[in-house]
């Protein structure tokens, strides 16, 4: 009888944990490669142009679609929460310090308004987000990212827990493993990620701590000097331009220069710097230094994981007319 009993326990155990990880990939499930192939064949096609035509005006933007997706789908859902401003009860994540130095949010409307006019209520925003993503990647030599769609967006914002679920500059390794790891992303996607940093500026506020008051003995001395240079005052302006290049050789190119540079001790971050003495990262820190096709080949697995973080599909959600406000705004 206990046999029986014991037996009938562990099925039902099982079965409540295929019923946990259904409900889990449920959303994931329902995404899938060319979703608008009928409700809007040129939807993918039209976030192409786009991308491109701003980033021949704009060449940042396309570093901005990479933060965007990182800050969009970290926190919660990949749901465009990120795109939503400030009104009627609702707190814009664009306003937490983690969000400081985000710009060019007003060219995905540019986006949505096109795609609006081929084909109106049909393209969510978080699409859009993970798209253009896609698409600025390549346009900044990295690698192109086979992503599926069929995300909607998000009626609220997750301005309350931004600042807990996005890693901060100064954060050990350690935690930014853990919140990686939280949403599926192992620590040799972690690390592949980072290489984000290879493209792009980081304002001076979130350098000083490494030079004032005394130069933080991981750097290369004549780095800090420039840095210095760059980064004059230990109390930076954060309403001025006061900022540092990730990468001198090739600053808008996604390439694996950032891996060489911290080898070199030319990290401008502090968690920069400690990828390459922690024993759990610096193996891959070596390999991604000494083969490109390898960080690329990384971080297209790793950007697709992150794109397919919890996303509300079906009923869940909307498609908003405009990015910045929900429908019934």
């Amino acid at each position: 009888m206990a046999t029986n009993n014991n037996h009938s326990i562990s099925t039902s155990t099982l079965f409540l944990c295929f019923l946990l990880l259904l409900q889990f990939y449920s959303g994931r499930s329902e995404l899938q490669l060319n979703y608008y192939s009928e409700s809007c064949p040129k939807a993918e096609e039209i976030i192409k142009e786009q991308v491109t035509t701003l980033y021949q005006k704009h060449g940042n933007t396309a570093v901005s679609w990479i933060r965007n997706i990182f800050h969009d789908c970290i926190v919660k859902s990949c749901d465009a929460s990120l795109l939503l401003e400030s009104v009627n009860g609702i707190e814009s994540e664009q306003k937490s310090s983690r969000s400081f130095g985000m710009r060019n949010f007003k060219y995905v409307n540019t986006i949505k308004d096109a795609l609006e006019s081929e084909c109106p209520m049909t393209v969510s925003c978080a699409d859009i987000v993970a798209l253009s993503a896609r698409d600025g990647a390549v346009l900044l030599g990295g690698p192109h990212v086979e992503m599926k769609t069929g995300r909607k967006d998000s009626n609220e914002s997750h301005a309350a827990e931004v600042e807990s679920l996005i890693p901060n500059h100064n954060d050990s390794v350690s935690e930014v493993l853990s919140r990686f790891q939280s949403v599926g992303i192992d620590v040799e996607g972690t690390v592949a990620l980072l290489g984000a940093h290879s493209i792009g500026r980081v304002h001076c506020l979130n350098i000083v701590k490494r030079l004032y008051p005394t130069i933080d003995p991981t750097l290369d001395p004549g780095y800090a000097e420039y840095l210095k240079v760059r980064c004059p005052k230990p109390e930076p302006d954060p309403k001025k331009v006061e900022y540092a290049r990730n990468d001198l050789q090739t600053p808008m190119v996604l390439d694996n220069m950032y891996y060489k540079n911290i080898l070199n001790h030319k990290g401008l971050l502090l968690v920069d710097q400690q990828l390459v003495s922690d024993p759990r990262t610096s193996p891959f820190v070596e390999q991604m230094a000494a083969s490109n096709d390898y960080f690329h080949d990384q971080f297209s697995r790793a950007l697709l994981i992150l794109s397919e973080n919890n996303p509300l599909s079906g009923d869940q959600g909307e498609i908003r007319k405009d990015c910045r406000y929900v429908n019934s705004n």
